[in-house]
């Protein structure tokens, strides 16, 4: 259960950042290209550091790394609610990427090797835990504007949140990893750096890890620039753009919400690619809609059918390595170095050309899961002599 409330915590917070954005822009006096930069450079960065992380967490003390990960997570979050130029704000969210990639994703990935026979089942209890987070950090945001507090108020009730976390992870993280005490040398460390890096030429890892990137256009991407979206196409108040990222996030958490049971019951990969064709006939009617309401219904619609699209193609590629959780973390960091140029590029193009038009780079996503989900399950490459489709 502490790995559950550490991911609804983060999400809490990523909800909050995303949806607080343009009053942070109108605070800050931010443009739709330092927005980008914001959303770009910290992950880039954090993308460099968290491979050596993760491997730490596989061949020395992860409690220590996790632990660690959380004090530096939490003082970034009461660092925001200081936040005063773009530069102070750079650097803070510089910090907070690889802060979280210890503190969530090591446990993440300690939650995983709790049961090597469940990761889909995992994953989406591990993704409804932080959907409720995504649901709530919005309604905070929007109750204390509403009543007058602004953005800042709302960082400094997560900081204290995240402080009791922490409190909680101390007490209740057991040591996991390998007993070995002595921090290992760099030699070590690159060398299973280097072993893991070897598991890219699995073309079943792979495929994963990209499919991972593209269906974050519909997810994460789309999720930071859906209050903009709404503020300067759509054309509502910025606690109108607020409500409709609830809204987006809440049918998400019924979604979510509904995997757990649904999952037991049939294989995800069936799952997925029906909720592909769904998102790829919702999403330009979402962007042609003319009014408010009938933009809030397709967004809830949205919402529900990229349910588990995340928890299910991260399963599978932690099964794909069985037994290094530690290595999909650090491969997962390495195709995300792309991934995270992707924010850049959609505000770059809504620099050039505005935001209506930049969004519908985002159809990519479900385009390329429509393309390159497996037609049944696909052994990695160390299980088989060579690959099924």
């Amino acid at each position: 259960m502490i790995f559950l409330f550490i991911e609804f915590l983060d999400e809490m917070v990523f909800g909050l950042v995303d949806s607080a954005w343009p009053l942070v822009r109108t605070d800050l006096h931010l443009t739709y290209l330092q927005i980008g930069i914001l959303l770009s450079v910290p992950g880039l960065i954090a993308n460099m550091i968290e491979p050596f992380l993760f491997i730490l967490g596989d061949i020395w003390r992860r409690r220590v790394i996790i632990l660690g990960g959380g004090l530096i997570f939490t003082l970034s979050i009461l660092l925001t609610a200081i936040s005063h130029s773009f530069l102070f704000l750079l650097f803070v969210f510089v910090i907070f990427n690889p802060a979280s990639g210890a503190f969530v994703s090591l446990s993440q990935a300690t939650l995983i090797d709790t049961d090597e026979l469940r990761h889909e089942q995992n994953m989406a209890r591990w993704a409804f835990a932080g959907s409720v987070g995504v649901f709530l950090g919005p309604l905070l945001l929007g109750g204390l504007v509403g009543l007058g507090f602004g953005w800042r108020p709302a960082f400094w009730a997560l900081g204290f949140f995240s402080i009791l976390i922490l409190v909680a992870a101390f007490r209740l993280i057991p040591n996991t990893g390998t007993p070995q005490t002595e921090f290992p040398s760099a030699r070590a460390v690159f060398d299973e750096l280097r072993s893991a890096f070897a598991a890219l030429k699995d073309g079943t890892v792979l495929r994963w890890l990209i499919l991972l990137e593209y269906c974050d256009l519909m997810l994460d991407v789309l999720y930071g620039f859906l209050a903009l979206y709404f503020v300067d196409v759509a054309g509502v108040t910025p606690s109108s753009a607020a409500f409709a990222v609830a809204v987006w996030t809440g049918v998400g958490l019924l979604g979510d919400f509904l995997l757990i049971p649904l999952i037991e019951r049939v294989k995800g990969l069936d799952y997925l690619r029906l909720s592909v064709i769904f998102e790829l006939i919702l999403f330009p009617f979402f962007l042609l809609s003319p009014t408010y309401w009938l933009k809030l219904v397709l967004l809830g619609l949205l919402g529900l059918f990229n349910s588990g699209w995340y928890a299910i193609l991260k399963a599978n590629l932690f099964s794909s390595l069985p037994g290094k959780s530690g290595s999909v973390l650090a491969l997962d960091n390495v195709s995300g170095m792309f991934g995270k140029l992707i924010p850049f590029g959609i505000g770059l193009a809504a620099q050039a050309v505005g935001l209506g038009p930049a969004m519908w780079l985002l159809l990519a996503g479900p385009l390329a899961l429509l393309i390159g989900l497996p037609r049944q399950y696909l052994k990695p490459d160390h299980e088989k002599n060579e690959t099924t489709l």
